[in-house]
């Protein structure tokens, strides 16, 4: 059984790389209506997009889903998620996960998969998820972020860079090889919290090494919390960041 959760999707309305990107028309539907859509798939027992503007609210509730308007200063999505939290008067044992308003090809099984793995870690304020990685090339590109672990499944650091680097085996190839027994753990961008703990990291400071990395669930590890990863055995579906990303959503949305 699935715990009770609540599924969160921020929504911008400003992109520099795809201007106007939740109302992205993907087969006829707005693309975050799309992402809100697989999102219930889930078992959340309620699904809330939290937008910055009202042309997304009011596109939302045209197609049945349940917005709400948020302020359009936020640094970043955690800080429009505990505005959301306050917003809804959410309870602070209330798990909520954090689906990104650009992946309307979620899977609902990952998203239940990491309240599951919040509920069941009660040390942890957070929990997200990784998998697997299988080419050198993903290894060492900086754009995919990646995580090491410890024996009980939380996060000991999130990089860009490639870790935990194999030291041996690269200094007799002489270029970047993928550690052994699958030990390279790509990070997927979705989130699982608290949200007595969403009220707060707004108010944790910045730390060092988030800066240097530009991670913000860095902060949460320099702080000595914990975060609880689920390792998937499949990469997430791809999310839409750019004109080419929107174009390969749109086919796969009218071949169904």
């Amino acid at each position: 059984m699935n715990p009770a959760f609540v599924v969160l999707v921020p929504a911008r309305l400003a992109s520099s790389r795809l201007p106007g990107k939740p109302l992205a028309d993907i087969a006829g539907v707005p693309m975050v209506v799309r992402v809100a859509r697989q999102a219930a798939k889930s078992g959340a027992r309620r699904v809330v997009v939290a937008a910055d503007d009202e042309s997304i609210a009011e596109a939302c509730r045209r197609h049945g889903v349940e917005a709400i308007l948020t302020r359009t200063d936020h640094a970043s999505g955690s800080d429009r998620l505990a505005e959301a939290c306050e917003l809804l008067a959410l309870a602070d044992d209330e798990i909520v996960v954090n689906v990104q308003g650009d992946e309307p090809l979620i899977d609902p099984d990952l998203i239940d998969a990491v309240a599951r793995m919040l509920m069941g870690s009660p040390a942890a304020v957070m929990s997200t998820a990784v998998h697997p990685i299988d080419r050198a090339e993903d290894f060492s590109n900086p754009n995919i972020v990646k995580a090491v672990l410890d024996q009980s499944g939380h996060a000991l650091y999130f990089s860009r860079a490639p870790i935990p680097w194999p030291r041996d085996a690269a200094a007799a190839s002489g270029s970047a090889v993928l550690p052994p027994h699958a030990a390279a753990l790509r990070h997927i961008g979705i989130y699982g919290y608290r949200a007595g703990f969403l009220r707060t990291f707004p108010a944790l400071p910045p730390a060092p090494i988030e800066a240097c990395e530009a991670l913000e669930q860095l902060r949460v590890l320099w702080h000595g919390l914990k975060i609880a990863v689920h390792v998937s055995a499949l990469a997430p579906g791809p999310g839409v960041d750019t004109p080419a990303d929107l174009e390969r959503a749109r086919s796969h949305f009218a071949k169904g």
